[in-house]
């Protein structure tokens, strides 16, 4: 035990304290826990694999070569070792405010020779590229309009020529920049 009475109350002093501290957090009203619980943090874009379109897809045909295979649609995400006549092309996007996007196309051969494929249904170019704008418009887009007399404040200054002294025309440049190395 602590015979020294100054060190008791010293503790007792500093277990009240500590004591209030902590009583302190707990009355946290709900309009305050629903601020910070409504504050989200940022959410980094994860784009994986290869996008494959409608139009690549439209352009694979069964009896093509791999090496034809590969020219439209790229190297494959997925190659097994343990099933090489199997290419799987996978492609996923997660970005913050729009749901998650994943397709999947999986080519099959035979030997060196495209058998069959089979997958999701595949976006043309044009409509993923119309779908990665996430944000929302609204209200209209105001015309923009200006007088000539407006216009014309933006016109650059004109340069007066000094009285009497001709404008001097630049040198022509050069037929061919110097060699980067000295020459022997």
């Amino acid at each position: 035990m602590l015979a020294n009475p100054k060190t008791r109350l010293w503790l007792l002093a500093a277990a009240l304290l500590a004591s209030l501290s902590l009583g302190a957090c707990g009355g946290m009203t709900d309009r305050t826990r629903s601020m910070l619980y409504a504050v989200t943090p940022y959410k980094v874009e994860v784009v994986q694999g290869n996008f494959v379109s409608k139009e690549q897809v439209d352009a694979l045909k069964p009896g093509m070569s791999r090496q034809q295979a590969r020219e439209i649609l790229g190297t494959s995400l997925l190659t097994d070792v343990f099933h090489a006549d199997r290419w799987d092309y996978v492609f996923t996007i997660r970005r913050q405010g729009v749901e998650e996007q994943q397709r999947r196309l999986t080519l099959f051969f035979k030997g060196e020779v495209l058998e069959r494929f089979v997958g999701d249904e595949m976006p043309s170019e044009k409509d993923f590229v119309a779908g990665l704008d996430a944000r929302r418009f609204s209200g209209k887009v105001p015309e923009l309009e200006a007088s000539e007399d407006q216009l014309k404040k933006f016109d650059p200054p004109k340069k007066e020529a000094t009285a009497g002294a001709p404008a001097v025309p630049l040198p022509p440049l050069p037929p061919s920049y110097p060699p980067l190395e000295p020459t022997r």
